[in-house]
């Protein structure tokens, strides 16, 4: 069994300028799985800088109101809101609450370095 208790992952700040954790890697840790996930915030006011990955990304909104760019498409986004991001696709999500925004990112297959781009 493989439990990583969330206040022991370092938070650090992203390659898109997001403070984040990583909660669960198929390439770092002892499991059997593809994806990877994180858990991400963005301050009040903050926009992540506009990057694409190789791979396919999925963001869980857990708390916070924030607006979402994918390629020209815009969309609003919210708690329990699931959003697709299709491999290589031109990125961002700005915090427009009064709160952070809060979300889950998962990545497949898992987050490495080298197959995302900074815009």
């Amino acid at each position: 069994m493989l439990v990583k208790k969330f206040d022991e992952q370092k938070e650090i700040v992203a390659g898109d300028n997001c403070v984040l954790r990583e909660l669960l890697s198929g390439l770092r840790d002892e499991v059997e799985c593809r994806h990877s996930i994180a858990y991400a915030k963005v301050p009040v006011g903050q926009t992540t800088w506009k990057h694409a990955l190789k791979t396919t990304e999925i963001y869980y909104i857990v708390a916070g109101k924030g607006t979402m760019y994918i390629g020209e498409e815009i969309e609003e986004v919210g708690p329990r809101d699931t959003i697709y991001i299709p491999p290589n696709a031109v990125q961002c999500i700005e915090n427009i609450g009064d709160t952070e925004l809060e979300f889950l990112a998962i990545v497949d297959p898992a987050w490495r370095a080298e197959d995302e781009v900074i815009i």
